[in-house]
């Protein structure tokens, strides 16, 4: 089964994303920020990843980051999930990276075409 980290410090945030993602089709884990995420990632490298820009411990770009450093083999595909749609912002995130931006607060739609658009599908 296609798996997919969701990332965020809202247990709200990350209820709505886990619901949408299993509707879709995918088995889906959960961190509270980029910190509890680099465990989880240790432990088990998901197919995709979400994860918030701004959370407490260590945000989005700092994950990225770090996942870049230790990861061994293909990284996950990542998109960035954010507030902020200035260019600096965005240009960092993709630095880091992320493979897509998706602007809060995001759909069904628009999480979907973010996958696919990176080329992770649930099967």
């Amino acid at each position: 089964m296609t798996t997919c980290l969701v990332i965020d410090d809202s247990r709200v945030i990350r209820k709505v994303a886990r619901r949408l993602l299993e509707d879709m089709g995918f088995a889906v884990e959960e961190a509270e920020d980029g910190a509890a995420a680099l465990e989880a990632c240790r432990t088990a490298m998901p197919d995709a990843i979400l994860v918030d820009s701004a959370m407490p411990n260590m945000d989005g770009v700092t994950f990225m980051k770090a996942l870049r450093r230790e990861a061994i083999g293909a990284l996950p595909a990542i998109i960035y999930c954010t507030t902020e749609n200035d260019e600096p912002h965005v240009v960092s995130a993709r630095a880091a990276g992320a493979a897509r931006v998706l602007m809060k607060p995001f759909d069904k739609e628009t999480l979907e075409a973010s996958l696919t658009g990176v080329g992770v599908v649930p099967h």
